[in-house]
C-alpha cells in the first residue's frame, strides 16, 4: 500500500500537532512544579531563590495568573518596582478580576510614585462593587500617599459597611498617626487590637506609646508583641530603642544583640554602635559601626544586582539571551554573592549550548544557595 503525497502531509501535520500538545503539557508541568518549589522556598524564608525559581516559571507559563502575581509579590519585596508592576499586569490579562493581583497592582503604583492611575484604578474596583469593605480599603491604601484625609474617609467608610475590618481599623490608626493625631491613632489601634491580637498591632501601638513618651507602656506592648513573635526582630529593636531613651545601656544593649541574631541590619548595628559608646566600649563601637557599614554597602550591591537581573530575566523570556547574558555579568560582578544571577546566567548559557559555563554558573549558584541547584 503506498501512500499518497496527500496522506504523507496530513500524517506530519497531525505528528507535529500531537508533539506540540506533549511539549505544551510538559512545560506546563515543570511550570507548576518550579513554581511548587519556589513556594516551597518561600515559606522557609529562601526569598532568593524562591524569587530565581518564580522567574523561571513565569516564563515556563507567562499566561498563568497565579505564577506571575507570586513573582510580582516576590519582586516587591527586593524594591524591584517597574518589573512588579509588569507581573501584576500580566497577571491581570488572563483575569482582569483576580483581587489579589489587582490589589498588588494598586499598591505597587503606590509605591513606584504612580499614584493617579493606583487611584483611579481602586475608584474604578469600588464602583464595581459599591458595598464591599476591602474595595474601599485599598482604595484608602492608595490614596494615602495622595491625599491622607480621603484616605481616612476610605477607611471609616469600609468599617462603617464592616465595622470588624481589623485592616481597615490598622490603617485608619496609622493614617491618624501620621496626620499627629496620636491620643486618636493609639485609640484606634487599641480597638485593632481588640479585634486581630496580631503581633504587628501590638509592635506598632508599642511605637506609638515610645513616641508619646510612655515607655512603660511601650515596653509592654512591645513585649506583647515578642510574646507573639519571638522572630521579631523589629519589636526587639523598638524595645532597645525604648531602653536607649531611659538611658538603659545594659537592657539596650540585650535588646538590640537579640535582633541582630534575629536578622541583621544597618540600623540596628548603628544603633548598638551608639549605645556601646555610652556603656565606654570603644572598640565595640568601632566594629558596630564598621559591620554596619558593610551590611549597607552589601545590601546596596544585593539590590542592584537584584534589579539587573530582573531586567536580564525578562530579554531572557524575551529571546534576547546576548542581552540578558550581559546584564547577568554585571549583577555577578557588582554583587559576587547574589546568587539568583548566576543561576539565570546558567540558564541562558545552557539555551545558548554553552555546557560547561552553564554548569560553572549553576554550581557557583549552588554554593550561595544550595536550593538553586541547576533545573533538570
Amino acid at each position: 500500500m503506498r501512500l499518497s503525497i496527500g496522506d504523507l502531509a496530513l500524517a506530519i501535520a497531525l505528528l507535529i500537532a500531537q508533539v506540540s500538545v506533549y511539549s505544551a503539557q510538559d512545560t506546563s508541568v515543570r511550570a507548576k512544579q518550579t513554581y511548587a518549589r519556589a513556594i516551597e522556598l518561600e515559606s522557609k524564608g529562601n526569598q532568593p531563590a524562591a524569587l530565581a525559581l518564580l522567574w523561571e516559571a513565569a516564563g515556563l507559563a507567562p499566561a498563568d495568573p497565579e505564577i506571575q502575581n507570586a513573582l510580582g509579590e516576590a519582586l516587591e519585596r527586593i524594591g524591584a518596582l517597574d518589573a512588579a508592576i509588569a507581573a501584576y499586569r500580566a497577571a491581570l490579562q488572563p483575569d482582569p478580576q483576580f483581587p489579589r493581583a489587582s490589589n498588588n497592582l494598586i499598591l505597587a503604583l503606590v509605591k513606584a510614585g504612580k499614584g493617579e492611575e493606583a487611584v483611579q484604578r481602586a475608584r474604578d474596583r469600588v464602583a464595581q462593587a459599591p458595598n464591599d469593605p476591602d474595595r474601599y480599603f485599598t482604595l484608602g491604601l492608595a490614596q494615602s500617599e495622595q491625599n491622607i484625609e480621603e484616605a481616612m474617609k476610605s477607611f471609616r467608610r469600609a468599617l462603617e459597611i464592616d465595622p470588624r475590618h481589623a485592616l481597615a481599623r490598622y490603617n485608619l490608626a496609622l493614617a491618624l498617626d501620621r496626620s499627629d493625631r496620636a491620643a486618636e491613632a493609639i485609640e484606634e489601634m487599641k480597638k485593632t487590637l481588640a479585634l486581630d491580637p496580631r503581633a504587628e498591632t501590638h509592635y506598632r501601638l508599642g511605637v506609638m506609646y515610645s513616641r508619646q513618651g510612655e515607655f512603660d507602656a511601650a515596653i509592654r506592648e512591645l513585649k506583647a508583641a515578642i510574646d507573639r513573635d519571638p522572630r521579631s526582630a523589629d519589636a526587639h529593636a523598638a524595645r532597645g530603642a525604648v531602653f536607649r531613651a531611659r538611658s538603659d545601656w545594659e537592657n539596650a544593649e540585650r535588646e538590640l544583640r537579640q535582633a541582630i541574631a534575629i536578622h541583621a541590619d544597618s540600623a540596628t548595628y548603628y544603633t548598638l554602635a551608639q549605645i556601646l559608646q555610652q556603656r565606654g566600649d570603644t572598640i565595640g563601637a568601632t566594629a558596630a559601626i564598621a559591620e554596619a557599614e558593610r551590611l549597607r554597602h552589601r545590601r546596596e550591591q544585593d539590590q542592584q544586582a537584584s534589579v539587573l537581573t530582573s531586567v536580564g530575566t525578562a530579554k531572557f523570556d524575551d529571546g534576547d539571551l546576548a542581552g540578558a547574558l550581559e546584564l547577568f555579568r554585571r549583577a555577578v560582578a557588582g554583587s559576587g554573592q547574589y546568587a539568583p544571577a548566576y543561576y539565570q546566567m546558567g540558564r541562558t548559557l545552557q539555551r545558548l549550548g554553552r555546557e560547561q559555563e552553564a554548569k560553572d554558573a549553576f554550581a557557583r549558584a549552588a554554593a550561595l544557595n544550595p536550593s538553586l541547584a541547576a533545573p533538570k
